[in-house]
């Protein structure tokens, strides 16, 4: 049995701001209150689904949380009690996240499984998916917004924490993509949402609460393999005799990464196509092309004010939103990835397979559902090419410093031959080839970086120098 509903609100109004998925830790709540509760498993112990209603100045924003419920909690589950355990009320039940705890996250699964329908939620499976439900599951740890549950090394199950109107992109993205049969994306096995009305965010359709996939346990994130590839070359020592040239012969370091570059860059194309083919194609005219160019030159403006460093690059950053507008015609666009970058693709054994189609998550939800042209990625994945090059010289104490200047003309040559492979690689797998569209993927490219060192000013200004050195490079 829950405790008296004030009680219970003011334990998670304490407790909720601690999450690192809570999105309001800049401000304090005004209120809270619980829009829905529902019962998914009685008994000791218990399981409640709650949907959680926080004011914060002004806004609504709307949070999930499964909560356990038991008249003993495990030491194993006390990092995430919920409110203390008071010693003068023994008879008060203990409350945690029950995300955390194996003997209630079946309930889901087996949910799931039956299509089961408790209160506002329902619960699907894929057609022709067959869900186990005997298995126990681990929360990740390297979730920020979300929190997903690994159950053993068959499914992955990420639970939205915040919650926005309608469907949930990643569901929605990947679910079309998995009943076309694309296999650059985890498969779909099941979801649960939440039914309009009931306590859930405004708007006219179910509210995604979680999406179940294929859980591929044998993959390795582009990321992580280029970094290896950048530390090998670092590492790496020119046969004596050498020229200077041999600084820039990425190739010559055993961890070359271009091959699986030029591999991630076929897969892109093909994701890109199932897409189009899910979505369809819509051509934007002109103008909106001189529009778009016309917002990325006043967002430059801005940020030149905020972050003074950027200003030396402006002039080459303007020339090339003026060439777009000058060069504008009709250009198609379609659903993308729109946060496309080396952390979202995974290297399995059978080839790459792209990640989270949720968008940025600075952007509103319109934002995130907007058209664009499929080289808005591609820019995103060669600005990813750039950090990952830089990153073990901004990263303190991983290189000597008297070698910086060093190993910046090694980082832009491994960028380069990188960067080179999955234009390559994306051409050739059927995608509009970069080359012949340099003034778009520059323009798109210069976009990102402004927005890199935006964030990175703001966030992370020991990363500043990462946009800026590679902006210095390509505006020469």
């Amino acid at each position: 049995m829950l405790p008296p509903e004030p009680d219970l609100v003011r334990d998670i109004a304490e407790w909720l701001p601690r999450q690192r998925w809570f999105g309001g830790k800049d401000g304090p709540i005004h209120e809270l209150a619980i829009g829905t509760a529902t019962e998914l498993h009685s008994g000791d112990p218990a399981l409640h689904h709650l949907v959680l209603d926080v004011r914060r100045d002004g806004a609504t924003d709307h949070y999930q949380l499964l909560l356990g419920v038991r008249r003993d909690l495990p030491d194993r589950l006390r990092h995430v009690e919920i409110g203390g355990h008071c010693g003068d009320r023994p008879a008060r039940p203990r409350l945690y996240d029950a995300a955390h705890d194996p003997d209630l996250t079946r309930v889901l699964l087996d949910a799931m499984a039956r299509e089961a329908s408790v209160g506002p939620l329902r619960f699907h499976h894929a057609g022709g998916a067959r869900i186990r439900t005997d298995l126990a599951s681990l929360p990740m740890t390297a979730e920020q917004s979300n929190t997903s549950l690994l159950f053993g090394d068959e499914y992955i199950c990420k639970l939205f924490r915040r919650l926005s109107p309608g469907v949930n992109l990643d569901l929605e993205v990947n679910l079309a993509l998995t009943r076309g049969g694309c296999t650059h994306v985890p498969a779909v096995l099941g979801w649960i949402e939440l039914d309009r009305g009931h306590g859930a965010p405004a708007g006219g359709e179910p509210v995604t609460l979680a999406l179940l996939s294929d859980y591929l346990h044998t993959g390795v994130d582009g990321w992580s393999l280029a970094i290896a590839s950048v530390r090998d070359w670092f590492a790496h020592t020119p046969p004596p005799g050498g020229d200077e040239w041999a600084e820039l012969d990425a190739s010559a370091a055993g961890g070359d990464f271009a091959a699986e570059a030029e591999r991630l860059g076929a897969a892109t194309a093909e994701v890109h196509r199932a897409l189009a083919d899910a979505f369809g194609v819509t051509v934007v005219p002109a103008a909106e092309v001189r529009a778009m160019a016309a917002r990325m030159n006043t967002e430059l403006t801005g940020t030149c004010r905020t972050v003074p460093a950027l200003a030396p690059h402006a002039k080459a950053l303007t020339e090339a939103y003026l060439d777009l507008a000058a060069r504008a015609e009709p250009l198609p666009v379609q659903r993308v990835h729109g946060d496309y970058h080396l952390g979202q693709v995974l290297r399995t054994e059978s080839g790459w397979t792209v990640l989270d189609f949720e968008g940025e998550p600075a952007r509103t939800q319109s934002e995130r559902r907007a058209l664009a042209h499929p080289l808005r990625d591609v820019a995103g994945m060669l600005r990813s090419f750039e950090y990952a090059a830089r990153y073990l010289i901004t990263k303190a104490g991983t290189v000597p410093s008297e070698s910086g200047p060093r190993l910046e003309t090694r980082a832009h040559a491994w960028a380069a031959r990188n960067r080179a492979a999955f234009c390559r690689g994306y051409a050739a797998g059927g995608g509009p080839d970069p080359a012949a569209h340099s003034v778009l993927i520059r323009a798109f490219e210069f976009e990102k970086a402004v927005y890199e060192v935006r964030y990175e000013a703001q966030n992370r200004p020991a990363w500043l120098a990462v946009p800026l050195k590679s902006l210095a490079h390509l505006t020469a």
